[in-house]
């Protein structure tokens, strides 16, 4: 399969199946246990329909928004991931890039592979850190330090990682940051040469963010899922995520908000916004999908902060039914990295590419020109 080929999701997870390694691929695409809720995310927006309106005069279309006063010209935003460069080489500078030439908003991770500085200074995109808590609170106090100065826009504490999921797909495979080699995989890691030949001669792979304080995942091998549940802060509570807010003293978010009475909580702490997120169905599995809970998210909260729905976004489609019920804007992983691990920036420019040119043509489709004409007066339940 060609990039030219890739028209949607399904199409650039073929594409970074075909380039990956298999370790690689399966911890972008696994989750937790059975992956239920994995599905559920994406299956999720099916039971909901989409009701359009005509005769809208509908050819100028306005699809900018503001979250957490950031203004974007795209509803959809890069969600932080983790371990970038493992997918491609170019890793978190190939996606940066490709937000910046939409003007939408990009995360970077705790976890990242390109360092806080660097990204500050070379990517002019608005930008979003994605803080998680940990026990060395040096290490947690520094980089939130460091987003300041490198001028990032937002900090978004993720909430829902307080012990690692069970993520059988990275124990069949043996995937671990940085990689190492067991006899199951070697033949994967050998018969796809060109991406061991970029891991094996390009910059060392490291947790560019962490690597001054902890050895594990830049110099020691370890599963994502094992540094959640020895790296980070278990006693992390409300107190906690104040005390980072007022620390941060910008525009602040909570990852993982999926219940409305933490909705109200962090609302009542000063949190600007919240993502409503399972974390891509990888920590507990048989949890509710996002777009299922955001109605009465919205509902409770939604005009005390910023609601953004997290999780299972595929589809153009998938963003409007979300902003109908009253999301500010949407995000998601899994949609941009399977581009970026096929084609690296060329990819992640043809996905956002093609989610613009599709919410384009829906919103046309429903007979509206802004983003403030959905409403819930669109959408019909089964």
């Amino acid at each position: 399969m060609k990039l030219a080929d890739c028209y949607n999701t399904r199409q650039f997870r073929k594409l970074a199946k075909a380039r990956l390694p298999h370790p690689i691929f399966h911890y972008i695409d696994g989750a937790a246990d059975d992956e239920v809720t994995y599905r559920r995310n994406t299956e999720s927006f099916e039971h909901c329909d989409l009701v359009p309106n005509v005769l809208a005069g509908v050819e100028q279309v306005d699809l900018s928004t503001t979250v957490m006063g950031i203004p974007m010209d795209l509803p959809i935003f890069l969600s932080p991931t983790a371990l970038q460069r493992l997918f491609h080489h170019d890793g978190e500078r190939a996606v940066g890039r490709a937000a910046e030439a939409f003007n939408t908003l990009f995360g970077i991770s705790s976890l990242a592979t390109v360092g806080i500085e660097e990204m500050g200074a070379n990517i002019k995109t608005p930008k979003i850190f994605q803080l998680y808590y940990h026990k060395d609170k040096a290490l947690t106090w520094d980089m939130i330090d460091r987003c300041k100065q490198a001028g990032f826009d937002a900090l978004a504490l993720t909430v829902d990682t307080i012990v690692g999921g069970n993520r059988e797909r990275d124990l069949w495979t043996g995937f671990t940051s940085p990689p190492r080699l067991t006899a199951s995989s070697l033949l994967s890691f050998a018969t796809h040469p060109s991406w061991t030949l970029n891991y094996l001669f390009r910059e060392p792979f490291e947790l560019s963010n962490l690597k001054d304080h902890i050895q594990e995942g830049s110099n020691v091998s370890i599963s994502v899922s094992d540094y959640f549940s020895t790296m980070l802060d278990q006693s992390m509570d409300w107190d906690a995520a104040a005390q980072i807010r007022e620390r941060w003293g910008r525009p602040f978010c909570l990852k993982g908000i999926m219940s409305v009475e933490d909705a109200r909580r962090a609302a009542d702490i000063g949190a600007d916004a919240i993502m409503v997120s399972n974390h891509g169905g990888r920590q507990l599995d048989g949890s509710r999908a996002p777009f299922d809970q955001l109605a009465e998210i919205v509902d409770a909260v939604g005009d005390r902060l910023d609601v953004i729905c997290d999780g299972g976004i595929q589809r153009g489609t998938h963003v409007l039914k979300a902003l109908s019920v009253g999301a500010k804007a949407c995000s998601g992983g899994r949609w941009y990295l399977y581009a970026l691990a096929g084609a690296g920036e060329a990819g992640v420019k043809r996905a956002l590419t093609n989610m613009r040119d599709e919410l384009l043509r829906d919103m046309k489709l429903m007979g509206v020109t802004s983003l403030s004409q959905l409403s819930r007066d669109n959408l019909r339940y089964r």
